[in-house]
């Protein structure tokens, strides 16, 4: 053997199975909390920058609502541009998760024809649960921010907060990154129910000062099964995207159109 093959860099040996989940899980939670924090971040800087008090930058931060639009952008870019970062350090794109450029307009028929079945699933598995815990109702409140929107300016923005961007962002973080990278250590309804159980938790915080939004995370977990089976299916992230944005919107109308009529 020459020395040049002795002294050869060896490759790193493949990841233990088993340590997969681990990693895919710590990279899905650090991508997500930072991109809140450097959103949150940069708005506080501003907020300095312009000389206002905590006190005057807590009140704006939370009851503006170019704030909160000028924040979701913010986390949602972060989100998606740290999950692109992380791909191409693998060699990889976000095609590879199921983000394509090419948009095939049957897979929105399959985001109307899921709709139905996410309602059906929610509907049965609360009933369940709202029997086993009595103290579980549909009365509590999520908190989404954008509580004070009037005219069509802030409605716009407002839209484009809770109905284009998180769906996007949403599920490039969840069910691209997370249950592909859960996919490649265990079996795929696995993956798909650990995925929803974390995607539910991350909803969970949304009650305030409340307590936990359990019927939140019942929905969230319900409408994530769906969006699961939609990327396994077709492997591609646009009919789900296309499912939570339909989800999305039905919320939208209900809280800030239906209302102020």
């Amino acid at each position: 053997m020459t020395n040049k093959k002795k002294n050869a860099i060896q490759p790193l040996p493949a990841m233990p199975k088993w340590l997969i989940p681990f990693v895919v899980i710590i990279l899905a939670g650090l991508v997500f909390f930072t991109a809140q924090f450097a959103a949150n971040l940069i708005l506080s800087l501003y907020a300095l920058g312009r000389g206002w008090t905590a006190n005057y930058a807590n009140t704006w931060l939370a009851q503006s609502i170019t704030a909160q639009f000028v924040f979701v952008v913010l986390a949602e870019s972060f989100t998606v541009g740290l999950i692109y970062l992380i791909l191409r350090h693998y060699g990889k794109s976000l095609s590879r998760i199921g983000l394509s450029k090419r948009i095939k307009p049957v897979w929105f028929l399959y985001s109307l024809l899921a709709y139905p079945f996410y309602l059906v699933i929610y509907l049965v598995l609360f009933l369940i649960i709202a029997h086993i815990f009595p103290s579980i109702t549909v009365n509590e409140t999520q908190h989404i921010g954008f509580s004070s929107v009037h005219g069509t300016y802030q409605l716009v923005l407002t839209f484009v907060s809770l109905v284009i961007l998180p769906p996007i962002a949403e599920e490039v973080l969840f069910r691209g990154f997370l249950f592909e990278g859960l996919k490649k250590a265990m079996p795929v309804i696995y993956a798909g129910l650990l995925t929803s159980i974390l995607f539910a938790g991350g909803h969970l915080p949304e009650g305030g000062s409340a307590g936990l939004l359990w019927v939140g995370a019942i929905d969230t977990f319900c409408l994530s099964l769906v969006l699961v089976f939609l990327k396994q299916r077709t492997n591609s992230l646009w009919p789900g995207i296309g499912l939570h944005a339909l989800k999305n919107l039905v919320a939208f109308v209900d809280l800030f159109v239906r209302l102020k009529r």
